[in-house]
């Protein structure tokens, strides 16, 4: 015969059910973890680079890059068309001014300049000429007028006896009549010889200033020709360094063409350039940070081209330090200008993942030591940090370098 269950027997039977049904559900569960944990892709947390979302400023910049160069740098023509003899200096030399830096085959430019010279000088003793005879020229014309004076002085006076003896009866009218005629005949060709004497002056002196043109022509040709041939001496301008030479002996080179070139290796500046997306946002004055050689340096906007060149504005910079040692020509940087502030707002490290605003899959940390991709929108940046606009709260872990580990995951479990 069956026994009745007490009340307290049947509680403690569901009891019972109810801890073995857990114990087995925490065992699938355990097991469904440790299953999936042994199939789903895993990385170990050192070889991933994290950081913490806080809150903050962030100095707005624009990136661009450039290039170090020189703070001066001059570039050396052959003023003339010619050979080079011999060389003197070398790339990487330490000049001081006027030191020679090659010999050029100057012969026919010498040759050239005594010609100059020469003609030059026939040309001054052609106005010498043209003044002596101007002058015999003009003398002439002068006695000649001097003696028309007196010819008409004279008939004056035999005008003035006849008009006398006229009136006494001693002469005639007609006698009168022929003095006059000749008179004022005289007194033309007085007035044709003077106007002859001014119309020779003007001409003469017109005839010297043309000359004198051609000869003070002649005289610049003549400076610039013995300043050429100065110049051909190739010289160091100042204290610098050679940065360039042709060294080929032999060599022919045309007027105008490159032959050296120097800088002072001990200045630097920074040619740099952006997108002509950002051409507004950058102008002379605005502060810069230097990214070069994992250190950062400091400077100001100096020059703006006015310009687009291929999509780049470009643009220099003067360094604060224009001397630090890690500065070499040619080394490629990173730039950041500044253009304005943001204040009290989510933020992440600055990384190599960020590329301008958008929105960005990024992992972050569950917690529970899995990685879960998740789409982050990501707003303006600055040389240290990148504001979070949405996707990221306060205090979350997300991965911001050697993020193509996880490529192509949606969660991946961390190993320590």
């Amino acid at each position: 015969m069956d026994r009745k269950i007490t009340r307290i027997e049947r509680l403690k039977l569901n009891r019972k059910r109810i801890i073995v049904s857990s114990c087995v559900l925490i065992l699938l569960i355990g097991a469904g973890i440790y299953v999936w944990k042994g199939i789903a892709p895993s990385v170990r947390e050192s070889e991933l680079g994290f950081a913490v979302v806080d809150t903050g400023d962030i100095e707005i910049s624009v990136g661009g890059h450039g290039r170090v160069v020189p703070a001066m740098e001059e570039i050396i023509n052959s003023p003339v068309s010619t050979r080079i003899l011999e060389v003197y200096r070398h790339a990487g030399d330490r000049v001081e001014a006027g030191t020679p830096l090659m010999r050029l085959d100057l012969e026919a430019t010498r040759i050239d300049l005594e010609k100059q010279r020469d003609a030059l000088a026939m040309m001054k003793l052609e106005l010498e000429k043209l003044q002596v005879a101007n002058n015999t020229r003009i003398r002439d014309l002068e006695m000649k007028i001097q003696v028309a004076e007196m010819q008409l002085h004279r008939l004056d006076m035999q005008l003035s006896n006849e008009r006398y003896l006229d009136s006494i009866g001693g002469g005639t009218t007609d006698k009168v009549r022929e003095v006059e005629f000749a008179r004022r005949s005289g007194a033309l060709e007085l007035d044709q010889l003077r106007q002859q004497l001014s119309n020779e002056r003007r001409t003469m002196q017109a005839d010297v200033r043309i000359k004198q043109l051609e000869i003070e022509v002649k005289g610049k040709d003549l400076s610039l020709t013995s300043r050429m041939l100065d110049d051909a001496e190739i010289r160091s301008p100042r204290s610098a360094t050679v940065t360039s030479i042709v060294n080929e002996i032999g060599a022919q080179i045309t007027a105008g063409q490159r032959v050296a070139s120097i800088a002072d290796l001990g200045h630097f500046r920074i040619d740099g350039e952006v997108p002509d997306s950002y051409g507004r946002d950058v102008a002379a004055g605005c502060r810069v940070t230097v990214k070069i050689a994992r250190q950062n340096m400091s400077g100001t906007i100096a020059t703006v081209s006015p310009t687009s060149k291929s999509g780049m504005y470009s643009f220099t910079v003067a360094l604060d330090c224009d001397s630090a040692s890690v500065l070499r020509p040619g080394v490629k940087v990173e730039l950041y200008i500044s253009n304005g502030l943001r204040t009290d707002v989510r933020r992440i490290p600055n990384a190599s993942f960020y590329n301008g605003p958008g929105v960005y899959q990024l992992f972050v940390d569950n917690g529970a030591g899995v990685l879960e991709a998740r789409d982050i929108k990501l707003g303006a940046a600055g040389f240290d940090y990148v504001e979070v606009e949405s996707g990221l709260n306060v205090g979350e872990r997300v991965v911001i370098s050697n993020e193509k580990l996880l490529e192509g995951q949606q969660r991946v479990v961390l190993k320590k």
